[in-house]
């Protein structure tokens, strides 16, 4: 991927730890015998695209549903740009600043594209949705089917009209659920670049992702988790060639 793509041109925060808009620690959540989140600690900095991988049932996103307020934990606390949202309800934590996408685009089919824009905007940010909506369309190369019904779009076209309804939200912090999985390149590309745009505006994200290519050229730092539990965090290099990440992500022997 070309570099003038890449969100990594952006300003990361040097010093999470003084200028975290996300600090979760020892966050917990069981069902039953499943320990989905064991003891969860990470931070993600401002205007930082931080990515979240790990195998399938490590826990990431129920961590999402946790922070995002529909999923209440057993014990833990949740920092959110100055607020303690855990346990807060999803649309009150919402109205602060956070949003998130779903594996499973969640739309108003019978709704064309702008309107779907725009209903995002009906609580609370209100104020210039249509001049938004209308960038939001350009900056995801959603014009051309601006008019069309949300049924009608392609799988791809849905992720990126998911993606617009966040974006709609005027949200400080994103959490992107595999935003780009099964997407044509062409729309992949376009996701991408919103990111980098976003993230200047002051956006910070936290994504999961399992596309290691997306990962590499996208997130200044990758976050670990496996059996509910954050293993290690650094940049993509460093996660690549640590053994526990191997053998619990990957696969491989140590």
């Amino acid at each position: 991927m070309a570099s003038t793509s890449s969100p990594q041109s952006g300003s990361a925060p040097e010093n999470r730890a003084s200028d975290a808009i996300l600090a979760v620690r020892d966050l917990y959540r069981h069902f039953g015998g499943i320990k989905a989140a064991n003891g969860v600690t990470l931070e993600v900095g401002r205007r930082e695209i931080a990515g979240l991988i790990g195998p399938n049932g490590s826990g990431k996103s129920t961590l999402f549903s946790l922070v995002a307020g529909t999923v209440k934990p057993d014990s833990g606390q949740i920092s959110f740009d100055g607020h303690e949202i855990a346990g807060m309800n999803a649309h009150r934590i919402a109205r602060l600043g956070l949003a998130r996408t779903f594996q499973i685009p969640a739309m108003f089919d019978n709704m064309t594209v702008t309107e779907n824009l725009l209903a995002a905007a009906a609580q609370g940010h209100w104020h210039g949705a249509k001049e938004r909506a209308a960038e939001t369309l350009a900056l995801l190369k959603l014009e051309p089917v601006a008019e069309n019904r949300a049924s009608d779009l392609s799988g791809g076209q849905q992720k990126l009209l998911e993606f617009g309804r966040v974006v709609m939200r005027q949200a400080s912090l994103i959490l992107l659920d595999e935003v780009t999985a099964g997407v044509h390149p062409n729309i992949r590309k376009i996701i991408l670049e919103a990111i980098a745009r976003l993230r200047e505006r002051g956006i910070s994200f936290l994504i999961i992702e399992h596309d290691m290519e997306m990962v590499r050229n996208v997130c200044d730092r990758i976050i670990v988790m496996d059996a509910g539990r954050v293993v290690t965090s650094g940049a993509f290099e460093d996660i690549v060639r640590n053994s526990e990440v191997m053998q619990t992500y990957l696969g491989r022997p140590q």
